[in-house]
């Protein structure tokens, strides 16, 4: 049977690729080790990260009843979003475009297996 808790985060506003940093830190680690790394963690990223991560170990909880000390991550993806375009203005009447990138976080936690 599957015991996945997941969850997902859409439209925050971070550039993907910062917000992959922060997905680095807890690729792989138990739930618990993830919690801790992204609490001190000094990032944007990890605030939104951490709490798309008690929202899948909560799901798994509640549907799957796993409990906490014994899930590990599976899965943590960063996805591209939409990208808001917008102009500033430079010398002689020009512009140059601005990018604010957007992103889709997905974190999936299962129970560790036993081998």
């Amino acid at each position: 049977m599957n015991q996945h808790g997941k969850a997902i985060t859409k439209y925050v506003r971070i550039a993907p690729r910062k917000a992959r940093l922060a997905a680095g830190l807890i690729r792989g680690k138990t739930a618990l080790q993830a919690m801790t790394d992204l609490t001190f963690c000094n990032l944007k990223a990890g605030h939104h990260m951490k709490k798309t991560l008690m929202s899948a170990i909560a799901n798994a909880e509640t549907q799957h009843g796993v409990q906490r000390e014994h899930l590990v991550i599976k899965e943590v993806r960063v996805d591209e979003g939409p990208t808001m375009k917008r102009a500033k203005t430079r010398s002689r009447g020009s512009r140059v475009p601005i990018m604010k990138r957007m992103s889709h976080l997905v974190v999936t936690v299962a129970p560790k297996e036993n081998s």
